[in-house]
């Protein structure tokens, strides 16, 4: 069985072993409040043993949801923002061919993604290409009323019900909400919409492992039992007290804590797969959203490399010293593919012929690696075997975890998200939406 591995080598010239190794007593206790539910934000721990909880019942009925479904589309659309949909994304493009768009047959329905953003072409698009595909939606909203999604759902839906018939349109939508109540709730049961529930006590950036994921990515064709053993495995692991260095989400949160402590207020997620892309865009939010209060946290950025050594790879060699470094290392490629001989060797690459491109990969990275370093750069490197749906599973518990900690070391609430509230009021007041009236007269004033 694989299993992921932290390798903290090359952060050891900014922060010792020793010192990490003082944390140990605050990280038991945040471990402790997390499985205890004692600790700030406490309601909304149910992710916490989420992996061990998911039931043989719940997966089949998902995956015979998704084997009716796969006779029925072409292309599902998912509906969701944050954490409603980045989960899903980040599972979906790691395991899906990278030019699935231009391959003629699917054996499975695409995912698309919608209600993400308020682009009017964006949408325009979308509904010009479903205008000639067989398709479905799965709308993920705990309210129904959060303005992007609902926006999204308000069109696709009427576009829908136009292609098939409104006495139809329940076989094709399937909607994930809150248990009791909410307007999309409503909706479902009033139309009869097949539904699935998020739980009351999983916030959205935790939520890839619910119905949130599982349902769209099981339709897409991905193993979402993988996805939970992979996650349960990590679960398990990093229950871990009895033995810090054992547990890799704990000295994670650790040695991110005692890197900030030493002015490091920038962590740059970086990865050397292209795949990877949406696992940075989802971790991003997760801690960004999880740690950014009170003026704290780390600010969580992301980079593609070798693409971006290209753009940002001055700055971070050169820069401002107050980032560091956290890269995700894949061992194994699925696929094979060397460099050829060539006669005229005009661009000097001979001497790379018969070299894998992993292996080219590979020392760019450590390249790199080593220039940071040089460059005051602290490193973390986490490794897995390979890129599938078990392996991805360890990555994201691994990284929920460590965020839950993470914020208990920092002494905020890493479960909620106050701040997002402050640009919906601004834009309910300039749309003038009911209710807000004295917020529009002041925002007006403000203009």
């Amino acid at each position: 069985m694989s299993t992921l591995t932290l390798n903290l080598e090359k952060i050891y010239d900014e922060v010792t072993k020793k010192s990490l190794s003082e944390y140990e007593n605050k990280v038991k206790q945040a471990i402790t409040a997390l499985h205890e539910k004692t600790g700030k934000g406490s309601d909304y721990l149910g992710w916490i043993n989420l992996p061990s909880s998911v039931e043989e019942s719940h997966l089949t009925e998902i995956e015979q949801l998704a084997s009716q479904l796969k006779e029925k589309i072409e292309i599902l659309v998912v509906i969701g923002i944050g954490g409603s949909y980045l989960g899903a994304k980040a599972v979906s493009e790691a395991f899906s061919h990278s030019f699935s768009f231009l391959k003629d047959k699917k054996d499975f329905p695409r995912l698309i993604f919608a209600g993400q953003n308020i682009g009017e072409d964006y949408l325009s698009e979308l509904l010009e290409v479903l205008d000639n595909k067989k398709y479905g939606i799965v709308v993920i909203s705990k309210s129904g009323t959060t303005t992007e999604p609902a926006i999204a759902f308000r069109i696709l839906r009427e576009h829908l019900e136009n292609r098939v018939g409104k006495e139809n349109v329940k076989n094709y939508i399937i909607a994930i909400t809150d248990a009791e109540k909410g307007a999309l709730r409503t909706l479902a049961e009033r139309e009869g919409y097949k539904s699935f529930v998020i739980p009351g006590d999983v916030g959205g950036r935790y939520s890839v492992l619910t119905p949130v994921g599982l349902v769209p990515l099981a339709i897409g064709g991905f193993s979402v039992r993988e996805l939970v053993r992979g996650a349960m495995q990590m679960e398990k692991r990093t229950k871990n007290t009895s033995n810090f260095w054992e547990n890799p989400s704990a000295v994670y949160a650790a040695t991110r804590h005692a890197l900030y402590s030493k002015g490091k207020k920038i962590e740059i997620l970086v990865n050397y797969d292209p795949k990877l892309h949406y696992l940075t865009e989802w971790w991003k939010q997760l801690f960004g959203e999880s740690e950014g209060k009170e003026g704290k946290g780390i600010f969580p950025a992301g980079v593609d490399f070798t693409t971006d050594l290209h753009s940002m790879g001055q700055y971070i060699q050169e820069g401002e010293r107050i980032l560091f470094e956290t890269v995700i290392s894949v061992k194994t490629p699925q696929r094979k593919l060397t460099v050829p001989h060539d006669e005229d060797n005009l661009d000097n690459l001979n001497y790379l012929k018969g070299k894998r491109i992993d292996e080219v990969n590979k020392m760019a990275a450590l390249g790199t690696t080593i220039a940071h370093i040089e460059g005051n750069v602290p490193n973390i490197l986490i490794e897995i075997a390979e890129l599938n749906e078990y392996n991805m599973g360890q990555i994201m518990y691994f990284f929920e975890k460590a965020c839950g900690i993470s914020g208990y070391l920092l002494g905020i609430n890493p479960f909620d998200q106050p701040g997002v509230e402050a640009y919906k009021k601004n834009m309910f007041a300039l749309l003038e939406k009911p209710g807000y009236e004295k917020e529009t007269k002041i925002i007006k004033s403000k203009l």
